[in-house]
């Protein structure tokens, strides 16, 4: 499915017209000015797939963000916006297909996945800080002598046989939640794309390779592929991870060329250098 048909950068002679108006000079950054147009990039055509290859600096990034606040696309993350980004991304223009981009369509960059995992994480401690005290509540109660004087002994005897009459664990796991399951780093990055990703969505994933093992990227790869078939998802993606490089169809913009070029998941640098590394080793395979 393609929501997102096209989108236009402004190019070199828009940007010197724009700053022919500026008089006052005391910025020291005109960001995103400057970042794509220094490699003739002015203009996405998008596939269901539509892949940004590029180092760093290459403007990749950049793109994504430019789109993602041109078309109002959701963001989780706070994202820090230069003085002359909205006069940027007003210059852009893109075109739809259809009335709108759906509502529940999302950017997600590496801040998104790594706050996931701290949130995972404080919710795990503040779990085990309460079993402990749980811990302590057993033991107290456990070997505790009691005379009965009052309503509210009688209540505390109660808790008391209680817990004699479990083991520890047993108490504690009847009185308290259990963790979120904490998985590794990886598994819960790709568990969060997963559970982000809906169906008939526009999705911007700014690397997404970033904690996550070759072979949760050639999960992930699946994943995309089968969401952009089956789902009616459309992508825009920014990596260098050759296994996301490799995917089914997709149409990728090489940042690294000037001017920027639609090229073979084969042909580019950091695929290369990867062939040619375990091509020189492959006895040893």
């Amino acid at each position: 499915m393609i929501y997102l048909k096209a989108f236009k950068f402004p190019n070199e002679d828009l940007e010197f017209n724009f700053f022919m108006g500026i008089r006052r000079t005391c910025y020291d950054s005109f960001y995103p000015f400057k970042i794509l147009s220094k490699n003739g990039f002015e203009k996405i055509d998008f596939e269901p797939v539509t892949i940004l290859y590029g180092g760093n600096g290459s403007g990749k990034t950049t793109a994504l963000n430019v789109i993602a606040e041109k078309a109002g696309i959701n963001r989780d993350s706070v994202y820090n916006k230069s003085n002359f980004f909205v006069d940027y991304v007003n210059m852009c223009d893109m075109k739809v297909s259809g009335s709108k981009i759906p509502d529940h369509s999302s950017i997600i960059t590496s801040d998104d996945v790594f706050d996931y995992l701290l949130n995972i994480r404080n919710l795990n401690e503040g779990i085990d800080l309460k079993r402990e005290e749980l811990f302590d509540e057993y033991l107290h109660s456990k070997y505790s002598e009691f005379q009965l004087k009052s309503m509210e002994d009688y209540e505390q005897l109660k808790k008391v046989n209680n817990a004699r009459s479990k083991t520890q664990s047993r108490f504690v796991r009847n009185e308290l939640m259990n963790n979120v399951r904490e998985y590794s780093n990886g598994e819960s990055a790709f568990k969060y794309f997963t559970e982000k990703i809906e169906e008939n969505g526009l999705y911007l994933l700014d690397e997404p390779e970033n904690s996550l093992s070759p072979k949760r990227q050639l999960e992930l790869m699946k994943f995309i592929e089968d969401s952009a078939r089956f789902m009616g998802c459309q992508f825009i993606i920014s990596t260098h991870s050759p296994f996301l490089l490799s995917m089914h169809g997709a149409k990728i913009y090489d940042l690294d060329e000037n001017p920027v070029d639609v090229k073979h998941w084969t042909e580019l640098e950091n695929v290369r250098i990867y062939y040619e590394f375990f091509k020189r080793f492959e006895n040893e395979f």
